[in-house]
């Protein structure tokens, strides 16, 4: 069966709701293209708050049962019959996540991820606000096929996506927000973006990963996130980018099924020899 995907890049303000309204256009622009599900970037209803550590930034979670983020797009999904996978900062109880509600075409949340892989360095300060996520990796079946999603700092782990291919996902999804890396010699957009593609060619799974753009202040912290968002198809080829600047969509069609059946002719995951895998399930593997 042939899924048509998207994925939307914006920049954002510390506007609530015109962030809010950004991504409604999007959605209304993916759906008018035919898209059964749209990617928003990483933590898009305001800033990247994690560049610096602010302890006034907690008030900015919800619980997701009281989210007025979440309830908006379930009338969204179902306004437009499309599938939201939406990122959110979660509060629950006392406790802090990372997250991500899959909501379905008929505005049903199918489920909440937390982001597994919590990262930490200058401009990336998400161990101060978030507890790493207790959920274990997920996929959802949707509307738009068996999707497996994450988040960010989990796309830089090959386990996370060959995981959630054991799992059955049909397709992968990666929203991000990443740009400036003041402790790295240079840009680290391709590396990111070829990251992802070997995740995509290892497994025989599209990918779709999106970001942010512009750039953003916090104290004296600031940073210019560099887009780039991207579809990549089943053999780990980009197929569709998004510049490093511009607000817009990308959409793309899959026949996931004929995507299964090319993983099956491979041989990849009949060849397993998870016998052998123990070492990766140790912080080191090196023989004493």
């Amino acid at each position: 069966m042939e899924h048509k995907y998207s994925v939307a890049q914006f920049s954002m303000s510390d506007n609530y709701d015109e962030n809010i309204a950004k991504a409604d256009k999007m959605i209304e622009k993916a759906a008018k293209e035919g898209a059964e599900l749209l990617l928003l970037p990483e933590l898009f209803e305001g800033l990247y708050f994690c560049q610096v550590e602010d302890y006034e930034k907690y008030s900015l979670a919800e619980e997701a049962k009281n989210s007025k983020t979440l309830a908006h797009f379930q009338e969204m999904a179902k306004k437009y019959h499309i599938v939201l996978p939406i990122s959110f900062f979660e509060k629950s109880g006392p406790v802090y996540f990372n997250s991500l509600a899959m909501i379905d075409a008929d505005g049903t949340i199918l489920g909440i991820y937390r982001k597994s892989h919590i990262p930490t360095g200058e401009c990336y300060e998400e161990k101060f606000y978030f507890t790493p996520g207790d959920t274990g990796f997920m996929v959802f079946d949707t509307a738009a096929g068996r999707i497996g999603a994450a988040i960010c700092w989990d796309q830089w782990f090959p386990e996370t996506a060959r995981i959630l291919t054991l799992q059955g996902a049909q397709v992968l999804l990666f929203p991000s927000a990443i740009g400036s890396e003041p402790v790295l010699p240079k840009d680290s957009k391709d590396h990111w973006q070829n990251t992802m593609r070997g995740h995509a060619a290892a497994n025989i799974i599209p990918l779709l990963a999106c970001n942010r753009v512009g750039v953003e202040k916090a104290g004296k912290s600031s940073m210019k996130f560099f887009g780039s968002s991207f579809v990549s198809n089943e053999y780990g080829e980009k197929i569709a980018e998004l510049s490093r600047e511009e607000e817009n969509i990308l959409v793309a069609s899959f026949d996931v099924d004929l995507c299964d059946k090319e993983r099956n002719d491979w041989g990849v995951f009949r060849d397993r020899r998870t016998d052998l895998y123990g070492d990766l399930l140790k912080l080191s593997a090196v023989k004493k």
